[in-house]
């Protein structure tokens, strides 16, 4: 029988999937970060930005998804988080709208500002999209400053349920280390995804070694963040819950989480060796440019185990620093068993869009870009 607390679980196990994707699709940000970086020619650049511009309503689109289904299945958080720490989502966002801008009047006729500034934004959406990203989910471990009414969950006269209590709404996330080296660590795996793509989607010789090299920086200073995120998050406090619901700080929380779910373990591992072994292959072999197809699935793997020890094994994956039992688990802050059960029959149908997905960008990719797909004139 399918109880309440399996559908809870078994959403955020989509949500930890559809963070996952999220996380993967940002190699378009990181292949527009080396626009400048690996392009040495108004040729290069324009096959990156070529590579990229069929790409990247993905990336925008899953991030919307996203918040979509924590909007469907985990309301609180999203009336919590998207309500209270709005700055580092209207920052997102912003991001993402100088992006859509930029592929889509950067070679229209009557370009005020010129090429090269819309590869400017472009670029910064590259660096500062996966670092937003990254530092906002850092705080689902280290906390966010807000206070939950409880008594007012249910009551359609209370105009306020979730209350921030700091002044910078969201932007005080900053001022946690461990937020900043979670941003840079998603930053430097987007960069790392995005040379993987390229090599793999553009054919162009000269550009191969270039590419190569910033694999190489962008996967060492990956390893680099990644080592401290995970020592930080491995000996930190973690905000436990009791089967009453009580909230409690927890000496070694996350990794007794790890430790107590094999499964999750194995995941982890498991997509970090993929990873690995992505990047590794087309490193040592100069001929093969598939490695993006192993760090792809590993990326996806190792992140749904980190919203796993996020949110699994009696865990608060919303913790609150400003009042502990205000803090979000996945029993407290989740749809009616109604609207879950509803939701879990509709997506059924996400293996058939992932499908059509898959389908269509084999489509798209089944020849590698060139230099004479730019004289036919295709160009964003």
């Amino acid at each position: 029988m399918i109880t309440y607390e399996f559908l809870q679980q078994y959403w955020w196990f989509l949500i930890a999937l559809l963070g996952g994707i999220l996380v993967f699709l940002l190699f378009v940000q990181g292949a527009n970060a080396l626009i400048f970086l690996a392009g040495k020619s108004e040729e290069e650049r324009t096959l990156i930005v070529n590579s990229t511009g069929r790409k990247w309503e993905l990336t925008f689109t899953t991030l919307v998804t996203f918040g979509g289904a924590f909007f469907a299945s985990f309301p609180l958080f999203y009336s919590t988080s998207f309500g209270g720490a709005y700055w580092v989502w209207v920052l997102i966002l912003v991001t993402f709208i100088f992006q859509a801008v930029s592929y889509e009047f950067q070679n229209k006729a009557g370009n005020l500002i010129g090429k090269t500034s819309f590869r400017i934004f472009l670029t910064l959406n590259g660096c500062l999209a996966p670092l937003l990203i990254g530092t906002a989910v850092g705080t689902f471990f280290t906390g966010s400053q807000f206070v939950i009414d409880k008594n007012a969950v249910g009551n359609i006269a209370a105009p306020v349920i979730s209350r921030w209590t700091c002044a910078w709404h969201g932007l005080e996330a900053v001022a946690e280390p461990f937020n900043v080296a979670f941003g840079l660590m998603v930053m430097c795996l987007a960069v790392c995804l995005g040379a993987l793509y390229l090599q793999n989607n553009i054919a162009h010789e000269p550009l191969a070694p270039r590419l190569r090299r910033s694999l190489l920086v962008s996967f060492a200073l990956f390893l680099l963040t990644f080592l401290c995120v995970m020592f930080q998050l491995f000996t930190m406090d973690g905000f436990a819950t009791d089967a009453q619901g009580t909230v409690s700080m927890q000496s070694g929380k996350y990794l007794h989480n790890l430790l107590q779910m094999p499964a999750v373990l194995a995941i982890f591992l498991l997509g970090a060796l993929l990873l690995v072994a992505g990047v590794a292959a087309n490193l040592l072999r100069p001929s093969f440019r598939r490695g993006i197809w192993l760090a792809a699935p590993g990326t996806i793997l190792a992140v749904m185990a980190l919203f796993m020890l996020a949110g699994y094994n009696q865990t608060a994956y919303y913790p609150s620093t400003a009042h502990l039992q205000s803090s979000l688990t996945l029993a407290n802050s989740c749809s009616s068993e109604f609207t879950l059960r509803t939701m879990a029959v509709v997506s059924l149908i996400i293996p058939l869009v992932v499908a059509y997905i898959a389908y269509f960008w084999r489509q798209m990719d089944k020849k590698s870009l060139t230099s004479e797909e730019l004289e036919r004139g295709e160009r964003y």
